[in-house]
């Protein structure tokens, strides 16, 4: 479904600045008007640098380059409660660690937890459990490239569940995790994809692989349209220009899932986005440097009969582009929308330069 230009969202660069590392990620500190940007180094150190929004400029009130020996490639602050602010980082030497940013804005943050997570670099880690979202205890996830999918208590130093590959089975670096279904207590799952275009589905009260498939390219990440409530989108990017959207309330015995194949960025799409304020509009950031906006809507009926054995299968609706900007020469590699102001968001580019946008209109929709 084409956009409409004239009463599309428009995507505004409020603010952009230049840095002196490879950004990876970048998330707002929760309930605050900053933002912390993770990276590596032209020495191969682990930085932090803490940024804060004031009167139209981006002002830097921390930031360490020697946070860590090695690189950090990924953080999260989903394990951690809204007051507390502590952020757990994946690092290049496979280790998770866990500082606390809720000290005075200008001081060094304390670590509080550390511990060899995986053999090797850990590509991506989730969180849940914080009192904003899910319910259930605070856990991570971290997905490496030895392959291993491993979920953590931060209050102990060893994983509470491993998925590892089979003996005999070949190593697939693990790109993206993202929780999931955390309706209850006792419900909660995790989505994992993984280099050889895998994507699982694992089921954390059984400890069990609940489904899986296979997208053919490379699945560079993987996010629910929200975490709290019983599964209901799944988005996949991944290699060759391609996402999928899966319908994740009704699956046919054979079949599976449900879902919708689009292109976009005419590049790998590197991630992608739900808007915390409207679980149907989200985005994707391309290797062209594009930024694009989408709406999901939904049928009118959800659930249809299979062609074949009449059972319920599910019935997906549309994907409509909203807008599309590209915004770099370089890879777009993280993206963080503000859950305080909606349309606000922080992301970061390989040219080395982190940006503020603004989208309006998205009210609207």
């Amino acid at each position: 479904m084409a956009m409409d230009s004239k009463d599309a969202p428009q995507m505004i660069e409020h603010l952009r600045k230049s840095i002196s590392f490879t950004p990876h990620e970048t998330k707002w500190i929760p309930q605050s008007a900053r933002f912390v940007s993770f990276g590596v180094s032209p020495s191969s150190k682990g930085v932090l640098l803490v940024n804060e929004l004031s009167r139209g400029e981006l002002k830097t009130v921390l930031e360490e380059t020697e946070l860590l020996p090695c690189g950090i490639k990924c953080a999260t602050f989903g394990a951690s409660r809204i007051e507390d602010r502590r952020v757990a980082v994946g690092a290049y030497d496979g280790s998770l660690n866990i500082f606390d940013l809720s000290s005075d804005k200008d001081r060094s943050p304390v670590k509080l937890f550390s511990v060899k997570a995986h053999d090797g670099l850990i590509n991506c880690i989730d969180g849940i459990g914080g009192s904003s979202v899910g319910n259930g205890a605070p856990e991570l996830a971290t997905g490496g490239k030895d392959g291993n999918v491993r979920i953590w208590d931060p209050r102990v130093d060893h994983p509470v569940i491993s998925f590892e590959p089979g003996e005999g089975s070949a190593n697939r670096d693990c790109w993206t995790v993202s929780f999931g279904d955390s309706f209850s207590d006792a419900d909660r799952c995790l989505a994992a994809g993984y280099d050889n275009g895998d994507v699982k589905l694992f089921d954390l009260r059984t400890n069990t692989v609940r489904w899986e498939t296979n997208c053919r390219n490379g699945v560079t990440c993987a996010e629910f349209d929200r975490k709290d409530i019983e599964m209901n989108k799944l988005m996949v990017t991944t290699l060759e220009s391609t996402f999928r959207c899966y319908d994740m309330r009704t699956r046919h015995r054979k079949d599976g899932f449900s879902h919708l194949k689009e292109e976009a960025h005419r590049s790998t799409i590197w991630l992608g986005r739900h808007l915390p304020q409207n679980r149907d509009i989200f985005m994707t950031g391309g290797g062209n440097g594009g930024f694009n906006i989408y709406k999901y809507h939904y049928p009118l009926n959800r659930v249809a009969k299979h062609g074949e054995d009449g059972l319920p299968i599910g019935k997906m609706g549309d994907i409509e582009l909203l807008n599309s900007r590209i915004i770099s020469t370089q890879p777009v590699t993280s993206f963080d929308w503000s859950p305080d102001k909606a349309g606000l968001c922080c992301m970061s580019c390989l040219d080395q330069t982190i940006r503020v946008y603004i989208v309006t209109k998205l009210d609207k929709y």
